[in-house]
């Protein structure tokens, strides 16, 4: 039996539409105000993808970011990942179309769908790719285009979501940069979180979700710290799924992490991104230099499902 290999990131990619939204109409629409949204959620603006920009184009972008930070020709792709909630139909997959735009012609291609966590569990799924020797150069991409699913009018979620991109490249290597994942589900919760109906639109029951995950996810964050063989406060970064600023600060609290770890917000800008909200969040910590390579950072991705995966990365 072949032994086991090393896998580890190797570059980062991002795309922001270029619409941006902040919280005034959507706040006169609901009746309600920025300072409500923003004490309710952190957010202060969203990214809002064109009429024909799509989770592919998006997927497209940040994966072809991610391959020339990485110094990866396409062709040497094995596989392409992407997760995401919100093609507009169940099929086609949009990985297959991503890895022909991109030139991947001899990769795999396959949707991964765990909602929020879609990234995080992605990412697991390409590194133990790379250790079992299936492939040798993977491309995970989390891409979505919520907004034409969100009710324009539904007060608990029409301030909360936003449209975006980001991908990582995970390549075989001498030295293990991405820790062993932890994931877990509360599948007795699986409608508090759905997108169903006809439009497709999105249905979420906001405070079931949030006892659900400032109760469990700081435990989980443990494990995965503790299958990495580190410490929480030993972390240079936390990376959460940008759900929400006041669960990421909940989260934050509960672990006891000091000022010395880094922790994104990136939802403050960036809205709720759902699969693609790690991947940019964790590229913008890096193009800020606010991480540098070989950097201990936690990911965590979490929601419908309820699905959640983590794990500890070394930054590329």
């Amino acid at each position: 039996m072949t032994a086991l290999r090393a896998a580890t990131l190797t570059g980062l990619g991002a795309h922001r539409p270029a619409q941006r939204d902040g919280n005034t109409a959507i706040a006169e629409r609901i009746g309600s105000s920025d300072s409500w949204i923003r004490e309710r959620s952190g957010i202060v603006t969203r990214g809002v993808a064109g009429r024909d920009e799509s989770v592919v184009d998006m997927a497209t972008s940040a994966g072809g970011k991610a391959l020339a930070a990485a110094g990866i020709d396409p062709g040497e792709v094995d596989l392409v990942l992407l997760a995401t909630c919100s093609m507009p139909g169940p099929l086609p997959g949009g990985s297959p179309e991503v890895a022909y735009r991109l030139g991947a012609r001899r990769a795999g291609a396959s949707d991964v769908g765990a909602g929020c966590a879609g990234f995080t569990y992605a990412l697991a799924l390409a590194a133990d790719s790379v250790r079992a020797g299936s492939a040798d150069t993977v491309l995970v991409i989390g891409s979505e285009k919520l907004l034409p699913m969100i009710d324009p009018d539904d007060r608990g979620t029409a301030f909360l979501f936003g449209d975006g991109a980001g991908a990582a490249v995970v390549s075989v290597a001498e030295r293990d940069g991405i820790g062993p994942v932890v994931w877990a589900h509360d599948g007795e919760q699986h409608e508090r979180l759905v997108i169903d109906g006809a439009p497709l639109l999105l249905k979420m029951e906001g405070r079931a979700i949030y006892r659900w995950a400032t109760t469990t996810l700081p435990d989980l964050a443990r494990r995965a710290c503790a299958r990495a063989g580190i410490e929480p406060a030993e972390l240079a970064a936390f990376v959460p799924h940008q759900a929400n600023l006041r669960i990421t600060e909940s989260v934050v609290k509960s672990l006891g992490l000091p000022d010395s770890v880094l922790v994104a917000r990136d939802v403050v800008d960036s809205g709720n991104t759902s699969a693609a909200s790690v991947p940019l969040a964790l590229a913008r910590l890096a193009e800020q230099g606010e991480i540098r390579t070989g950097d201990a950072v936690l990911l965590f991705g979490f929601g419908a499902g309820l699905t959640a995966a983590g794990q500890v990365v070394l930054c590329p």
